[in-house]
């Protein structure tokens, strides 16, 4: 049986609320700020793990780095491939399972952007995923994992709630379970006269237990921010950012 995140339907039918016109715009802001954050410079080789329709990794590519974006949409990957043949850029879109993608030594940084992570019930996958990332970089290179964080969810935690985007009403339903380690959540679109439903759920990381996951797996020099700009972690942290660094001199 699928789970929620193997279901190319789900995808399809979020995508408009997911990827918004406002998302696209901005692009070019997060991307300018965490670059700033990784202290990477233009020709960098950069992973987009988990790209989506690439908002972030054309981004990139336009400012001069050499991009990889991997994700196990299809419908995605088509968009973004149709959107840089279109502009002119030349990025790899390579369709894979964050779990099992790995390319040794090849990147100078990883980004894993907009709570793409946490998704698998078996934390053994999500540490999967980090020592493949740490395998995939290069000596020195640094790993960025951008999350909603556990201490912001619980401060701003509401059982339901509803949005209205393009003509649709989204209604979303969350329930916290196994002390507070998982998140359930309901998706219900109503859209011309239809009612579709998803269940999703994931895994909320506090910033030790993401920063812990990230040294457990070989990361160092790990430092945690409370958006791409760099804002501190704190009381009011809008996002959970994560940069962790692989050290020089050791293998993956």
């Amino acid at each position: 049986m699928k789970t929620w995140y193997e279901d190319d339907a789900f995808w399809d039918t979020w995508a408009s609320f997911l990827f918004s016109k406002e998302r696209w715009e901005n692009a070019p802001e997060e991307v300018a700020n965490l670059t700033s954050l990784l202290r990477i410079s233009p020709g960098a080789s950069v992973l987009d793990l988990c790209c989506g329709p690439g908002r972030h990794s054309l981004e990139l590519a336009r400012r001069g780095y050499s991009v990889v974006g991997v994700d196990r949409t299809r419908k995605y990957l088509q968009k973004a491939r149709r959107l840089a043949k279109k502009q002119g850029l030349k990025i790899e879109f390579v369709q894979e399972d964050m779990k099992s993608f790995c390319r040794v030594g090849a990147f100078d940084a990883a980004v894993n952007l907009f709570t793409s992570f946490g998704f698998f019930e078996d934390i053994k996958d999500d540490e999967r995923v980090v020592k493949n990332v740490h395998r995939s970089l290069k000596e020195g290179g640094v790993f960025l994992i951008d999350v909603i964080g556990k201490e912001r969810l619980a401060r701003i935690f509401q059982e339901r709630d509803w949005y209205e985007i393009d003509g649709a009403i989204m209604l979303e339903e969350r329930k916290i379970t196994k002390n507070w380690g998982w998140m359930e959540n309901r998706w219900i679109m109503l859209k011309a006269g239809k009612a579709e439903e998803f269940k999703l759920s994931l895994r909320p990381y506090s910033a030790v237990e993401l920063s812990g996951l990230l040294s457990d797996c070989g990361f160092e020099a790990i430092e945690v921010y409370g958006d791409l700009a760099g804002a501190p972690y704190d009381h009011e942290a809008k996002r959970l950012v994560v940069v962790a660094r692989k050290g020089k001199n050791k293998t993956g």
